[in-house]
């Protein structure tokens, strides 16, 4: 279900209210009792950030954020105040959020963690229906301009997370391939896919490798958006890793707690998708491309197997150690792919390793980069304001020694630690611009609710990348 905002500039006595103000506001226009404003008064005196008051036929919350010295934290707890918002309002149809305060940035940030709150994936419920909060109304002040682009990253993020969580019953590399063709009919970029022939005349092995398991053939979606007064020539590209399915292939994965959540392997694919989605949808000027190769990874009598060389799209040879360890293959082929292009940069995005995900958790995203220092401090910044920060991992030479092979150019597996470092060196050796490297394996998918992320798919990462890319304008 989306989830609606709309700009309002009438107040009625049935609307569902959410004044966010300070201590010196004056609220004696919303009918309030004396009773009501003398609970107000003592309850922003004891510092509470919402004030419930139930008149029956609605509900008003009085909304006073607490001050942060840290703006991007300030940010974010209003986010948080909106996610808290959004579970007293979700068995109600609309909510009119009025800016007493004049503060627009606060109620946007209110409105961006009610929203994103808000969703429910309800898909294949027989009986469980989705919240019934439908519409979010801005009053006043509000700027139909941000509204717009709102509600398109609301839209965005809503896409990537019904991607993450659709069971691969429901989501092969052919219905991905045609999800990003419908998000680019919906936004407005071109997507172009590639078929199983045209990757074996591509010679991508990684792919194909990862795929010989699979009864399912693989596919290569490209997205471009070329706005025609975009403000960079060379294209910024972003590569989603889309493994629709990881069963481990023949380094067979165990079920609890790894195989059975491995319909979420395809969650850098979708983060792509879904950021391609919001920068096409707010007409960006800035011309992006992104590259997405996709499989499932399954074992067969077909399956390539642990001690197999195989050879990239570049020419590479590998060795692979451990069948596990495919969407570094399926990425660098990609990677490769993307030369053709002359990026000004390029960013690949991957639910890649456990070492990841066991470093920082589902609290940030692991980075490394390689030739892109500066706009690696750049997204790092994005990824304050946004909450979807950085973790940068070291990236010294000495891990290039890990993955140097006895029998190929290079294995596929670095030994037993630093693996979220090796497998980053693993595709550096595709990437010769400047590149930037995001292992989201731990905050692509929750177990348990993470605020206005929700459980399940999160999102993470979609906000991020089109404020990186809004903000180089």
């Amino acid at each position: 279900m989306k989830t609606l905002i709309k700009k309002k500039t009438t107040i009625s006595d049935k609307d569902n209210l959410i004044l966010i103000c300070d201590k010196k506001s004056n609220l004696k226009s919303f009918d309030f009792s004396k009773s009501e404003l003398s609970f107000i008064v003592k309850q922003q005196k004891d510092k509470k950030e919402i004030i419930n008051i139930n008149q029956y036929n609605r509900m008003i919350f009085v909304v006073t954020p607490k001050k942060e010295k840290n703006a991007n934290q300030h940010q974010e707890n209003c986010r948080m105040l909106g996610d808290q918002l959004q579970g007293s309002l979700k068995d109600k149809k609309s909510v009119l959020i009025v800016d007493i305060k004049v503060n627009q940035r606060e109620v946007l940030a209110i409105t961006e963690g009610m929203a994103l709150a808000n969703y429910t994936f309800t898909t294949h419920k027989t009986e469980e229906k989705p919240n019934k909060l439908e519409t979010i109304y801005l009053c006043k002040n509000a700027n139909k301009k941000d509204i717009d682009e709102l509600q398109n990253i609301i839209d965005s993020v809503y896409l990537t997370r019904d991607l993450v969580n659709e069971p691969f019953s429901h989501l092969t590399a052919k219905d991905l391939a045609n999800a990003a063709k419908i998000a680019g009919k919906n936004s407005g970029f071109k997507t172009t896919i590639f078929s199983k022939k045209k990757i074996e005349s591509l010679k991508m092995g990684g792919l194909l490798a990862v795929n010989k398991g699979s009864i399912d053939e693989p596919t290569f979606s490209i997205m471009e958006w070329k706005p025609k007064k975009a403000k960079n020539k060379k294209p910024i590209i972003l590569v989603g890793k889309g493994i629709v399915y990881d069963t481990g292939g023949l380094s067979l994965k165990p079920t609890p707690n790894s195989m059975d959540l491995m319909k979420t392997d395809m969650g850098g694919a979708g983060t792509v998708i879904g950021a391609m989605h919001a920068i096409a949808a707010n007409k960006t000027p800035i011309y992006v491309i992104a590259l997405v190769p996709a499989t499932d990874n399954r074992p067969s009598g077909n399956a390539y197997a642990p001690g197999d060389v195989i050879y990239m799209h570049d020419g590479t040879s590998v060795e692979v150690l451990n069948t596990d360890a495919e969407g570094r293959l399926v990425l660098a082929d990609a990677l490769s792919f993307a030369k053709k292009y002359k990026p000004e940069l390029v960013i690949d995005l991957a639910t890649l390793t456990g070492a990841a995900a066991y470093s920082v958790g589902h609290f940030g995203i692991v980075s490394m980069h390689e030739g892109a220092e500066k706009e690696h401090a750049n997204l790092r910044k994005i990824g304050e304001q946004t909450h979807e920060r950085l973790a940068e991992m070291p990236f010294w030479s000495d891990y290039d020694e890990l993955i140097k092979s006895d029998v190929a150019d290079i294995k596929n597996l670095g030994g037993p630690f630093g693996g979220a470092i090796t497998a980053g060196k693993f595709l550096a050796h595709f990437a010769d611009y400047p590149w930037i490297h995001l292992d989201i394996a731990g905050p692509t998918f929750t177990k348990a609710k993470y605020g206005y992320r929700g459980k399940g798919a999160t999102g993470m990462g979609v906000r991020l990348l089109y404020q990186f890319i809004k903000n180089r304008v």
